[in-house]
């Protein structure tokens, strides 16, 4: 049985491959679908295939997918580029033959408010009208999307948001990546929705990376408007920085949590603590 994944030199692509070898999938008979092969080189050593796969150029992915039986569509992160580009690989996917398709889509899309929801929603409807058996792996938040953010926070001792008290229930991509590879190797379809064990405010991650570094940083809550400014003043640019400003309050209200634990029991362990996920980032 062949296995695909795509942005497999991505920050979860890589993981997910490494889950499949460690859960037992001949690394021969995985195949990494990337943009760029020269930047595969780390993959090539696990002893896995590579293959030339650009979301951006449809001409490379039916030949890419040749031969596979399971496929991991890893959401493109050219938020307002998905829907043609995840287009361009369904289309491939079906006419290669792929006989199950797997894709990383966002917690609760069908009902998610979250800016980021309407393109994986449309992703989704494309792979039930492509008639290929889908397992949709509804990924909440992950906690290494805070990280680049720890350094400022430091310095600065506060973590700024918008989120006032509201919880999220994020888990680490290494704990995404080994459900990825379990609904791979079973090839059970269905809607995964998966999140953290344990939800935190941003007090608590504050908290955390307080206790990690052994500095004081406190959380302080801004303003949609305010924290949005910040952002853009810390160099993102304005429609990203309003993004994540509103995702901050669809956090507040509730869009973010979760207390269901099928990342859990799918992976058969407890997700990461926040605690443990904080440290390793700071070492990194």
């Amino acid at each position: 049985m062949t296995i695909a994944v795509t942005g497999a030199t991505g920050q979860l692509g890589r993981l997910v491959v490494e889950a499949l070898i460690a859960r037992g999938a001949t690394p021969g008979e995985i195949v990494a679908v990337v943009r760029d092969t020269a930047k595969a080189g780390g993959l090539l050593t696990l002893g896995v295939q590579v293959r030339e796969g650009d979301y951006d150029r449809p001409e490379t992915l039916t030949a890419a997918l040749d031969g596979v039986d399971r496929l991991l569509l890893i959401s493109g992160n050219a938020v307002g580029q998905r829907i043609p580009q995840h287009t361009a690989v369904i289309d491939a996917a079906k006419q290669a033959g792929v006989g199950f398709l797997a894709y990383t889509s966002i917690l609760r899309a069908d009902t998610s408010p979250i800016g980021l929801a309407p393109e994986h929603l449309a992703t989704e409807n494309l792979i039930k009208d492509s008639g290929i058996p889908y397992a949709f792996l509804r990924n909440g938040w992950y906690i290494e999307n805070y990280a680049g953010s720890f350094g400022s926070a430091i310095a600065q001792g506060a973590l700024y948001g918008s989120a006032a008290d509201g919880r999220i229930a994020a888990a680490t991509r290494a704990d995404f990546a080994e459900a990825a590879a379990v609904v791979l190797l079973s090839g059970e379809t269905g809607v995964y929705e998966l999140a953290g064990d344990e939800s935190f405010t941003l007090a608590g991650l504050a908290a955390a990376v307080a206790e990690a570094s052994g500095a004081p940083v406190a959380y302080t809550d801004l303003p949609a408007e305010q924290y949005q400014a910040a952002l853009v003043g810390a160099g993102l640019p304005e429609a990203f920085a309003g993004l994540l400003a509103d995702t901050d309050v669809k956090i507040r209200d509730g869009h973010l949590d979760d207390d269901t634990k099928t990342l859990s029991r799918l992976i058969g362990r407890p997700t990461t603590p926040l605690s443990d996920a904080v440290a390793a980032a700071l070492k990194n």
